[in-house]
């Protein structure tokens, strides 16, 4: 496969769509299907069908639209317009909708694309998500797709593909924000006895309320499959493993027909374009275990071993999948190659902050009237993101707090709405930018009630190999539940704050060093709260029930006493 190949295809898929006077978009990521949008896209196909429209009228399903909240949606490209709350069946909107083909708007389902939840987004990660079919290799290719593959390949060093990803500035999304280029220069600079190097994306996303790399995968899974392409060549892998929980079978489906796809057309495999660089990519499907998303408890998994961290140095990038050198980066990291190879570091640099750059993909959820999927500049503040694009806060309740970054990151209150949303800022708060969960909090929400929530999922999901995480999980577990349940006293607050400093310098992995934040957070921001539970025994969000007395003057129960 040759570029003059690859844009032949590309010409005679934009000929196909020439025919079409007419297209008709539907969204058939999980949150729509969730909602019947296959049945509504099969609607829309009967009724074209039945109208004698096939020849000029294309129904065509296509990945995340972005605003999960409105769905089932529905998009007509040619006339701008964008359809919620769409519904199937003989009594659905389908035949409003073709009549709008050649008529006025259908009011009642429309939703104007000037919204701020639209229009204040920079996508670049997301920039195919919605107007490409994830199942189809030529509508990648039409929107530029292995362009970059083939360029780096015929035209670029494996060097110079790396100075274009260090210029950039790109820094890992998976969580720690690590700079992509100096792992990647590390890879390619470490010997391997065997000769062998491994790509890794690592798509075990499993944070509470996140869901960005699933839909990624879902709406634009080639994307992913070039940028690993593109990594191994840089650093000199020549096989690659994608990582992603079981419980994304959708995911998982278009995945595996996006790499037989690939490789059908020789964008994957053997001698990839008539060069010498070969690369093939296997899945590995996790069982749900959250510390797997750890690099090195990934790499036990991949293996075929229980998925536990173990210490580092070495890392990775010296010794890692089967001791060799390994690349490991997640979804939205290896989605934003393609386009810097494109593009040029330069052009990537020159968005976000000074330290932050490019863009972010966050999974806007909880108490906001917009949740969905988002993709915003570094250095957006945390208000635009949830009163412009989230629409703000519904049934007229007050914002109380934001958590970015899953179980490990920390709760965010009002103060700070005004802050930058980069990796820096969010670290000076307490918090983490994670993988890019983002779940806001209304009065309605009890912070120490909160904390327990995530400290509960937090050793739960411990993998048991170091006793601080393994056994001060627990601990800490037990104290919120004392003082969401009443039992509590004043003393327990400083020692639960000891309790998270020596989990947090003392634990093993990621999981461990970074599950006190939610507490540590809201005990910083929200103590008010914990006095209140403790010192007045009320809960001031009505959400706990507490003991109307304190522990010390509470009567024994009656088989207590005569124990």
């Amino acid at each position: 496969m040759t570029i003059e190949e690859l844009r032949e295809i590309a010409e005679k898929e934009r000929e196909k769509q020439k025919q079409y006077q007419h297209r008709i978009h539907v969204c058939t990521a999980a949150a729509c299907l969730s909602q019947r949008s296959d049945q509504v896209k099969a609607s829309l196909e009967k009724e074209v069908e039945a109208r004698g429209l096939k020849e000029c009228c294309q129904v065509k399903g296509v990945g995340c639209m972005g605003l999960c909240a409105a769905g089932p949606l529905v998009s007509v490209p040619s006339q701008e317009r964008l359809y919620q709350n769409v519904q199937p069946g003989e009594t659905g909107d389908a035949a409003a909708i073709v009549d709008s083909l050649t008529g006025a708007s259908v009011d009642r389902l429309a939703l104007s694309p000037d919204l701020p939840f639209f229009q204040d987004q920079k996508k670049i990660v997301l920039e195919n998500s919605g107007t490409i079919d994830p199942e189809r290799i030529e509508d990648y290719i039409l929107a530029g797709g292995y362009e970059a593959l083939l360029t780096a390949l015929t035209e670029m060093r494996p060097a110079e593909v790396i100075e274009q990803v260090t210029k950039s500035g790109l820094r890992g999304r998976g969580g720690a924000g690590y700079p992509t280029g100096l792992k990647w220069s590390t890879v390619a600079k470490a010997s391997s006895q065997t000769g062998a190097k491994y790509v890794i994306c690592n798509g075990d996303e499993g944070d509470p309320g996140a869901f960005m790399d699933r839909s990624v995968l879902e709406s634009d899974p080639q994307r992913v499959l070039e940028g690993m392409a593109i990594g191994a060549y840089a650093v000199g892998a020549s096989r690659g493993f994608i990582y992603v929980r079981a419980e994304y079978p959708l995911a998982i489906k278009r995945l595996r027909t996006a790499i037989k796809q690939a490789e059908s057309l020789g964008l994957l495999g053997n001698s990839i374009a008539d060069t010498t660089f070969s690369f093939k990519i296997e899945l590995r499907l996790g069982a749900g275990a959250f510390v797997c998303g750890e690099e090195t408890a990934l790499i036990g998994s991949v293996e075929g071993k229980r998925g536990n961290p173990r210490p580092r140095p070495p890392y990775p990038a010296q010794e890692g999948l089967w001791n060799s050198p390994t690349l490991i980066n997640n979804v939205e990291t290896f989605a934003n190659i393609a386009p810097i190879i494109r593009n040029g570091g330069e052009w990537y640099a020159s968005i976000g902050t000074e330290r932050s750059k490019g863009t972010k993909v966050f999974a806007l959820a909880g108490r906001v009237q917009n949740t969905g999927l988002i993709e915003i500049p570094m250095g957006m503040t945390l208000r635009d993101i949830i009163f412009r694009l989230g629409g703000g806060i519904p049934d007229n309740h007050k914002f109380k707090a934001a958590q970015t970054g899953g179980p490990s990151g920390g709760c965010i209150p009002e103060q700070f709405l005004d802050m930058q949303v980069d990796y820096e800022r969010l670290g000076q708060v307490g918090s983490i930018m994670g993988s890019g969960g983002l779940i806001v909090m209304d009065e309605t929400s009890c912070m120490p009630d909160v904390a327990k929530y995530f400290m509960d999922f937090c050793c739960t999901e411990s993998c048991g190999k170091c006793i601080p995480c393994r056994v001060g999980t627990v601990h800490m577990h037990e104290m919120l539940r004392r003082i969401t349940a009443g039992e509590a006293r004043a003393e327990d607050l400083a020692l639960l704050e000891r309790l998270c400093d020596v989990v947090r310098n003392t634990s093993l992995c990621g999981l461990g060093q970074s599950a006190p934040n939610p507490v540590s957070t809201t005990l910083k921001y929200f103590r008010d709260e914990y006095t209140a539970h403790i010192e007045e025994h009320r809960c001031p969000a009505g959400v706990c029930e507490i003991k109307t007395e304190p522990p010390e003057t509470q009567e024994p129960k009656p088989e207590e006493a005569h124990a």
